[in-house]
């Protein structure tokens, strides 16, 4: 049996969007050429769902559309009674949710470990300069704006603010010098950041004495 080739139905989808070949395809959807390979030689089915997705908003069609050009009669709604279309389309969009949050989450894990150096020293800049607002940091405060708003969307919170004195708790607070048992005061040096209920990074403190 010959294997199939979709290589002309690739084509008109890439040049309906402006997208000139399967290189700059697999750059712009994040996806590597073999996968696209693979998918123009009929073995859409066995690719994971993720992959589709990303395909199918770089191509701009539905995820049904992609499935049945590369897999024709995948999809067949007059095959189904009204009760199995509808639980197919239900499954269908739990799965598509799902792998949202899931490169959502990926995503926000990825650039957190880009800007974790800025994340745990930044809030500790900005309690110098308002020690001393003479410094001439002070004019780059409002530089960062974005990235506040930006963690606010993800629902990342300091633990403490920098300067503070809290009760020591090692499950969210780390010794940066001496010795402290839980409870006892500490000051924070360096805030720490917590998402909801996942703790990002602890925050760095040290005793008072």
């Amino acid at each position: 049996m010959p294997i199939p080739d979709y290589r002309v139905e690739l084509e008109k989808l890439m040049q309906n969007v402006g997208i000139a070949n399967t290189k700059e395809l697999s750059k712009k959807a994040h996806i590597p050429e073999l996968q696209l390979i693979r998918i123009r030689r009929g073995l859409i089915r066995q690719t994971p769902v993720d992959i589709l997705l990303k395909l199918s908003q770089t191509l701009q069609i539905s995820l049904s559309e992609l499935i049945n050009t590369f897999a024709p009669g995948s999809i067949t709604e007059s095959q189904k009674t009204p009760s199995e279309s509808a639980s197919e389309y239900q499954l269908l969009q739990k799965e598509m949710e799902q792998q949202r949050e899931n490169l959502e989450q990926e995503f926000q894990q990825q650039v957190l470990e880009t800007i974790e150096s800025w994340l745990i020293s930044w809030p500790t800049v900005v309690y110098r300069v308002g020690e001393n607002p003479q410094l001439e940091a002070k004019k780059i405060l409002p530089l960062v704006k974005p990235i506040e708003k930006l963690m606010e969307k993800w629902n990342i919170e300091p633990i403490a603010p920098v300067g503070t004195i809290v009760a020591y708790n090692p499950q969210y607070h780390q010794l940066m010098e001496g010795s402290s048992t839980p409870g006892e005061p500490v000051r924070v040096r360096y805030t720490g950041y917590q998402q909801k209920d996942k703790l990002l990074y602890r925050a760095k403190v040290s005793p008072l004495s």
